[in-house]
């Protein structure tokens, strides 16, 4: 049976990457399979980081229940190993740097608000923070808030979508070589695909998107909404911080 991350009903009923391995080339097949080996102990992030680090990314990913790609054992071993992007923005730090100084940033911003660090403290205020970070057009604790989300991102995404699971959760049949594809074209499946339960068409679910982010920059403490009438804190916890969740659908659809 196909597992996919989380706890909602799969997009893509029946289908398992996994019964697709056999069409991979070996070397390929070895790394992708190899994600879902027992992960290890973080060995970048210390045991303080690890909690409000780990908070971090799952609010990021809206990965609330179980089960949940090890996003953050990834993250580490590249923070470990110095296996960034390849290019740095001139004011910003190395990325193991910023990371570091990031999650101490998110721990502070925490206290001040609750007097508890990060990871001890409702979802709803944990994405809040996160949302202030995205929402700041100026220098957060020393680091462009702008550069930090976008490092946030690339790195949690990454590790994301480089998962079997997440394979599954999109109906994404591993990698193309040597097998490739034929059946090429609007709505032309290939027959080992599966056609994704409940389809919609995705102008609706970006306006959806769209209100989505506007409630979460409403949730800001004192946020002016662009209706311009003052807004209250969403009751809502759930989805990601980075706005990107719809109401009756999942962050990642």
């Amino acid at each position: 049976m196909e597992i996919t991350p989380g706890s909602a009903e799969p997009r893509f009923p029946g289908f398992d990457v996994l019964d697709q391995a056999h069409t991979w080339d070996s070397v390929t097949a070895g790394l992708v399979l190899g994600r879902l080996s027992p992960v290890q102990p973080l060995r970048f992030f210390s045991p303080e980081e690890e909690p409000t680090a780990r908070a971090l990314v799952d609010r990021l990913l809206a990965q609330d229940d179980d089960p949940k790609i090890p996003v953050l054992e990834v993250i580490d071993l590249r923070l470990l190993e110095r296996q960034g992007d390849g290019y740095r923005y001139e004011n910003m730090p190395e990325d193991w740097e910023a990371w570091r100084r990031s999650v101490s940033g998110l721990d502070a911003d925490a206290r001040v608000a609750t007097g508890r660090p990060f990871w001890d403290i409702e979802t709803t205020e944990q994405m809040r923070i996160v949302e202030a970070v995205h929402e700041l057009d100026d220098d957060w604790h020393g680091m462009p808030a702008v550069r930090v989300f976008s490092l946030w991102l690339r790195y949690a995404c990454t590790a994301f979508y480089s998962h079997p699971w997440a394979f599954s959760e999109i109906g994404f049949g591993g990698p193309a070589y040597p097998r490739g594809y034929k059946n090429l074209g609007l709505n032309r499946r290939e027959n080992w695909e599966v056609a994704e339960r409940d389809a919609k068409d995705p102008i609706p679910w970006v306006k959806r998107v769209e209100q989505a982010r506007q409630r979460h920059a409403d949730a800001l403490p004192g946020a002016v909404s662009e209706r311009g009438i003052d807004s209250s804190p969403a009751q809502d916890g759930q989805g990601s911080a980075a706005g990107l969740e719809a109401s009756d659908g999942d962050a990642r659809t």
